[in-house]
């Protein structure tokens, strides 16, 4: 990871869409990259395998670049020899938007991976290839500072941030997209000549409208990012500490499990207490915003408890309290008791370490198939019922699967709907529903049962959540090639009012105008008007 790397490597004036030529008196190394890899050579297995080993690409050849001029050059090869292309930065896609045998030319972006702030613009730079490990170590360790994004430390940050990345800060300090300033993309015009623009959250920039489509229109859509430009709307100076959100010094995270419940009538009550404590204490403003709490439902195969992690700032005057009032709440009502089993406080980067799956390392390599959704509301009795019967089910020996819910809503629910393009703007949970799996035979068996669980809770809807008082869609950063699929989605709402419900017509607009020749797509891109 470079830090630090000087201002004139990016040229952030609003609306010019040029980058800044070189300083005679620069003594930065020289840039990383331009290298071919091609399939006989070792490292091609490296890049074009996917965190999800149910895919890997099968391009011609990997582009490892490592500036927005050497990405330009890699596009107008491939467009010169006819070639699908498509762009990969940490390689987490749930989906095989870039590993599908259609792709022949890789562009891949893990070297283009620096963190610094840029005086000229103000605004801190995030290229595309960093890992969020790399981003909370360098903005916090640097200045003091954070963005609330994930807790999958090796994701990178390239497809996450412009689909609308959160995290454990999510509910005190909003998405990702709402501390955006700007983009550097790579688009192609309708010369098929590639260009790099830069685009600003500023009214009187011209390329606004392609700024607003990374704030939640997702990856693989209208161009390559080859630099973030993040800076909190609202805030003035210079002073890079004071531009971007302070994560709290330390974070106390309080466990209690459950023995896997061997009726429905306490499962019910877990899941309900956990999910109404959310829809009553998620609205902006609340007290509670600084409290964080998920609740994993793992099949009975994966966990022998069922965990509930409560995650607060014991700095904070009244924090205690917040957990104490939590607790009565949701934990104290259900029988049998639930156990205390963790109480510990970790200064912030330890946190961002030790926080999440104590397994993940160990989910490298596996296949999944993942599926999300919003929630407004509660699952009623009806759809916590399918829940326990698919997650008490003892045919699925995964070494992870079932439901986790992470609390949403609070500052999230600040912005309008049509801020950003991240829509949901009045949610207060966001559940992920998830399997992993090591065996290649085993594909049917598994994708069935996590498809029949996600069709069956949502079976009053066509299969999906549907905008109704539950659910409100779904995350394009869990992107699901089944919403698009009538086998699984009968409710007659299209997969892309899932996603993006009413900012889907002007992101059709800015697609049509950026890139008119549809270089960038896959199987849940962005189209063209009709």
């Amino acid at each position: 990871m470079a830090v630090g790397r000087p201002s004139n490597a990016v040229a952030a004036t609003r609306g010019t869409g040029t980058l800044a030529k070189p300083n005679p008196a620069d003594t930065s190394p020289p840039v990383f990259g331009g290298t071919t890899v091609k399939p006989d050579d070792p490292r091609y297995p490296d890049l074009v395998d996917a965190v999800n080993a149910r895919f890997a690409g099968t391009p011609d050849y990997v582009r490892v670049v490592g500036s927005a001029g050497q990405v330009e050059q890699a596009l107008a090869d491939a467009l010169s020899a006819g070639k699908r292309v498509a762009a990969r930065s940490g390689g987490h896609c749930f989906e095989n938007f870039w590993t599908s045998s259609a792709i022949k030319a890789e562009i891949d972006l893990s070297a283009m991976n620096a963190i610094y702030f840029d005086p000229a613009v103000k605004a801190f730079v995030v290229e595309p290839g960093a890992r969020l490990r790399d981003v909370n170590n360098a903005l916090f360790i640097d200045y003091g500072v954070s963005l609330p994004a994930g807790v999958c430390l090796d994701v990178g940050v390239g497809g996450h941030f412009c689909g609308g990345g959160y995290g454990v800060l999510a509910r005190l300090n909003g998405i990702v997209p709402d501390h955006m300033y700007g983009v550097e993309v790579v688009t192609v015009d309708k010369t098929k000549t590639p260009r790099t623009v830069v685009a600003t959250r500023e009214a009187g920039d011209p390329n606004q409208d392609l700024f607003w489509a990374h704030t939640g229109g997702g990856g693989g859509n209208f161009g390559i990012v080859t630099r973030y430009l993040m800076r909190t709307p609202g805030t003035t100076g210079s002073d890079p500490s004071t531009l971007l959100p302070k994560p709290p010094a330390q974070q106390r995270v309080v466990t209690y499990t459950w023995p896997w419940p061997t009726s429905l009538q306490t499962f019910t009550a877990i899941v309900k207490g956990y999910l109404q404590w959310h829809q009553e204490n998620s609205q902006p403003g609340s007290r509670f915003a600084g409290l964080f709490a998920q609740l994993s439902c793992l099949t009975v195969s994966s966990s022998p408890v069922i965990p509930l992690e409560i995650v607060v700032d014991p700095t904070v005057h009244g924090s205690d309290k917040l957990v104490d009032d939590f607790v009565s709440a949701v934990v104290d009502p259900v029988t049998p008791a639930a156990t205390l089993a963790g109480d510990q406080t970790f200064p912030w980067l330890q946190f961002t370490e030790s926080y999440g799956p104590a397994d993940s390392g160990s989910l490298v390599g596996l296949r999944n198939k993942s599926k999300g959704s919003y929630m407004r509301e509660s699952y009623t009795d009806a759809q916590i019922a399918t829940m326990f019967r698919f997650l008490t089910d003892t045919s699925i020996s995964s070494s992870r699967a079932g439901v986790l819910f992470g609390g949403y809503g609070c500052q999230v629910n600040t912005i309008a709907p049509d801020a950003t393009a991240v829509p949901q703007r009045d949610s207060m949970n966001k559940p992920i529903y998830t399997v992993y799996w090591d065996d290649a035979s085993q594909d049917d068996l598994y994708l069935s049962w996590i498809r029949h669980l996600y069709q069956q809770v949502h079976a009053t809807t066509g299969g999906v959540p549907t905008l109704n008082g539950i659910s409100d869609g779904s995350y394009i950063n869990y992107p699901d090639i089944d919403m698009a699929d009538p086998a699984w989605n009968t409710s007659g709402v299209p997969w892309h009012t899932l996603y993006y419900k009413d900012n889907y017509p002007r992101l059709q607009e800015i697609k049509a105008k950026w890139d008119p020749h549809n270089v960038f797509h896959h199987a849940l891109s962005v189209q063209p008007p009709s």
